[in-house]
């Protein structure tokens, strides 16, 4: 597989076309974002943890059935996916109150959640990624009603797998981000990436954070958070 014409560069990956029309060469950054970037600060070896635990987590969702653009990871940094058409939504699933959401709602950050709460965002930096609903999503034409339909349905499914995993090596799932891609046909597809930059995680016994409010809050070092997780993740391999 050849590396060839820079696609997109973003805040955490640069994409490349390669010598297959269909396939897309993924390089993950060691830049951390947060703020909607502005907070930025380059972290070395951040960009390899992330692919690493996207990809056995892609692969651990491929084996309970769950379809994802990823094909496989090519190096410590570097990943090949599927080229898929993105919906401009991010999809935030919450198992339990934190961040953003205990702010918004003056619940006591930590507290569990009856049932997991699906949010829909704008995926627009330019409007700072806002919430929206059903109706919003119609109106601006992001995605077809049975299209949201299949999103969220995936999004519950990948939830359930995601809690069992990290349940599995000792981490409570608060929260996550997932984002979908459709290929031609129209099937829809998990895509982005699932790390501890868009997943919000705290060790099940101290609560403490295994991820990127770490760099939010300042609260440490990012990286020894980040191997930890992958560390947990490549025992239960």
């Amino acid at each position: 597989m050849e590396k060839k014409a820079l696609i997109y560069e973003g805040k955490a990956k640069m994409l490349f076309e390669t010598d297959h029309e269909k396939h897309i060469w993924v390089s993950y950054l060691n830049q951390a974002t947060a703020l909607n970037g502005a907070k930025k600060d380059q972290i070395s070896g951040k960009g390899q943890l992330n692919n690493q635990i996207t990809s056995i987590i892609f692969e651990k969702l491929k084996k309970k059935g769950i379809e994802s653009h990823f094909i496989q990871q090519l190096s410590a940094t570097d990943q090949l996916i599927e080229r898929v058409t993105m919906f401009p939504l991010e999809i935030v699933i919450r198992n339990v109150a934190a961040g953003s959401f205990s702010k918004r709602l003056g619940i006591v950050e930590g507290t569990p959640l009856t049932f997991p709460i699906l949010e829909i965002y704008f995926k627009e930096d330019k409007l700072d990624d806002p919430l929206i609903n059903d109706d919003h999503v119609a109106v601006l034409g992001l995605a077809k009603k049975d299209q949201l339909v299949v999103i969220k349905e995936k999004a519950h499914q990948i939830n359930l797998e995601l809690l069992d995993l990290f349940q599995e090596i000792g981490i409570r799932l608060v929260d996550f981000k997932l984002e979908f891609g459709q290929r031609d046909d129209g099937t829809i597809l998990l895509a982005d990436e699932i790390s501890p930059d868009t997943c919000r995680l705290w060790d099940k016994e101290t609560n403490e954070h295994l991820d990127k409010d770490i760099y939010r809050r300042d609260l440490g070092d990012l990286v020894p958070v980040y191997e930890e997780v992958l560390q947990r993740l490549k025992n239960k391999k």
